[in-house]
């Protein structure tokens, strides 16, 4: 039998992450089971410089970032009901959802 699922989210809009790790939550506390979360994790921040322009202006750069944001939700002693209701739930595409059963 398992014991946890544990969902991990990643989005580059903070927002949609929100909503999503909500919307889970709240669809696994309404079968009445219990939930962990969710919990933030550290943002990864990767930025990079580029040069403006390829031959003149070598002290002209631009700076560009981007952040990818990351959420976890434990969920406790799932049953099947949950399963079916997770398979259910419209997530966003902009949402990369990792599921993973210990």
């Amino acid at each position: 039998m398992v014991t946890r699922i544990r969902v991990k989210l990643k989005s580059y809009d903070a927002e949609v992450i929100d909503k999503t790790a909500k919307d889970i939550c709240n669809v696994v506390r309404n079968v009445g089971v219990e939930v962990v979360g969710p919990i933030p994790l550290p943002t990864k921040i990767k930025r990079y410089t580029v040069l403006r322009s390829p031959h003149v202006d070598k002290d002209s750069r631009e700076h560009f970032e981007y952040r990818l944001h990351r959420r976890l939700i434990d969920i406790l002693e799932p049953s099947q009901e949950v399963i079916d209701a997770l398979l259910r739930l419209e997530i966003l595409p902009s949402v990369d959802v990792e599921i993973k059963q210990d």
